[in-house]
C-alpha cells in the first residue's frame, strides 16, 4: 500500500517502512507525527484519490534526524559589465520513517521490521495490522437537514424609526 502525502508545500509518494527527507518540521527526534494531508491512497490496482484530501486517511511517521542538504552554489554574472556575484545556500530538512498508513474501512498497514531490528526489539513492540472503524459508524449532520424558522426572525429597526434625542434634534435644526 502507498500514499501520496503533502508536507512543506511538496508532495511525496510513501510506503510503510520507507525513509524520506522533507522540508524541516518543528518536532523532536524520535517523536511520532500523524500527517493527515493525504491526497491519494493506492493498493495494487485500487486507487483512492481525494477531493482534495482522502477522508479519514492518515500517515504516521517517526522523526529520525534533522540536517542540511548539500550546498547549492549560485553564480550570477553580466558579461562585459564587471558584475559577478557568488552565493550559497543549504536547505534544512527532516528525515522521517513512515510507520503506518491508515484509511477508514480498511486495515492499517504497518512497517515490517528488518531482522536486525527484530532481534533488538521486545516481543511487545512488533507491528500488528489492526482494523480501523468504518465511515458508516460516524453520524454526519448536514446543514441542509437543519430546520430554519423564518417566522421568529425579529424585524430590523431602521434609523428613521428610532426616537430623536435632544442632541440629534439640535443637529437637525443646526443649532437654531
Amino acid at each position: 500500500m502507498y500514499a501520496v502525502i503533502k508536507t512543506g508545500g511538496k508532495q511525496y509518494r510513501v510506503t510503510a517502512g520507507e525513509k524520506i527527507k522533507v522540508e524541516q518540521i518543528a518536532a523532536d527526534v524520535g517523536q511520532e507525527i500523524v500527517i493527515d494531508q493525504v491526497l491519494a491512497v493506492g493498493d495494487g490496482a485500487d486507487l483512492t484519490v481525494g477531493t482534495p484530501l482522502v477522508f479519514g486517511a492518515t500517515v504516521s511517521v517517526t522523526v529520525l534526524a534533522h540536517g542540511k542538504h548539500d550546498k547549492v552554489s549560485i553564480f550570477k554574472m553580466r558579461r562585459r559589465k564587471h558584475y559577478q556575484k557568488r552565493q550559497g545556500h543549504r536547505q534544512l530538512y527532516t528525515e522521517l520513517l513512515v510507520s503506518t498508513i491508515a484509511t477508514l474501512g480498511a486495515l492499517q498497514y504497518t512497517a515490517v521490521a528488518s531482522p536486525v531490528e527484530t532481534a533488538a526489539a521486545s516481543p511487545v513492540d512488533t507491528p500488528v495490522a489492526l482494523p480501523v472503524e468504518t465511515a458508516e459508524a460516524l453520524p454526519v449532520e448536514t446543514p441542509a437537514a437543519l430546520p430554519v424558522d423564518t417566522a421568529e426572525a425579529s424585524p430590523v429597526e431602521t434609523p428613521a424609526a428610532l426616537p430623536l434625542t435632544d442632541d440629534s434634534a439640535k443637529e437637525e435644526n443646526h443649532g437654531a
